[in-house]
């Protein structure tokens, strides 16, 4: 069990399938919230919550499209009935595994469009569905993952790094527009973090850029979730807007 409670907090994680985002619902679980997990990928999503209820938690599985108006609509409905309400939105879907690094002047059109859809698109969508629910209770904490790599400005990766930089700017405005209801907007900015995508993208995964961090490691799933446990709790009641960069000192370096 987390040493942060959240009992009774219920929860969407997008891009729940795997990963980091299998990793944020089972430590929203842990910590005693009630999780949709939420993928493209219906049989992913439906691993996770398995795994959860395996390990005596409350969890539900959801498909759904990001870059999809009705498909998000359609996830806040399920999310509604099976939990009661939203307190808690974690916009994690995005395409990182299997991108290619390549100069920007090689990225291919179609490959840009698709990255801009899914990582940037997919929040406003997410966002923008689930706003009315967390009106009508009151308010709510909306947790978007962004990137490290917009502040290293991470070189071949120009699409993800973007897309990345575009949801630290849109986290900034959604709380300005959303404060005034009790819905507070962050973004966790992870840095190089050890789970099956990063593992299949680089070589030497566990050493990766590890000689310009301040703690001389690459972060664990365990490190970035108990951010979004922080940022979901009642003990971050008074931030919102702001960027929590989780990446072991690597930007003053």
């Amino acid at each position: 069990m987390s040493e942060i409670a959240l009992n009774g907090n219920r929860v969407i994680v997008t891009g729940a399938g795997g990963g980091l985002g299998r990793a944020f619902a089972q430590a929203f679980a842990g910590a005693g919230a009630r999780v949709v997990a939420a993928d493209i990928n219906r049989a992913g999503a439906e691993e996770t919550a398995a795994l959860i209820v395996g390990q005596g938690g409350e969890a539900f599985a959801a498909e759904v499209d990001v870059t999809k108006t009705a498909s998000c609509r359609a996830l806040v409905d399920t999310a509604q009935t099976a939990l009661g309400g939203i307190d808690t939105l974690v916009n994690n879907a995005a395409l990182y595994a299997g991108l290619e690094r390549r100069p920007f002047e090689e990225i291919e059109e179609e490959v840009w469009d698709s990255v801009m859809a899914v990582n940037i698109k997919g929040v406003w969508q997410m966002t923008r569905a689930v706003s009315g629910a967390m009106r009508g209770g009151g308010g709510g904490s909306i947790i978007n993952i962004a990137s490290a790599t917009v502040f290293s400005g991470s070189p071949m990766w120009l699409h993800y790094v973007a897309s990345k930089g575009a949801v630290i700017a849109m986290t900034r405005t959604m709380a300005r527009e959303m404060g005034q209801d009790g819905i507070r907007v962050n973004v966790i900015a992870p840095g190089f973090t050890l789970t099956e995508a990063s593992l299949a993208l680089i070589e030497n995964a566990a050493g990766y850029g590890v000689d310009r961090a301040a703690l001389k490691r690459n972060a664990s799933t365990d490190d970035i979730t108990g951010g979004a446990l922080y940022l979901a709790s009642t003990l971050s009641s008074f931030v919102t807007g702001q960027t929590l960069v989780i990446d072991g000192g690597k930007q003053f370096i």
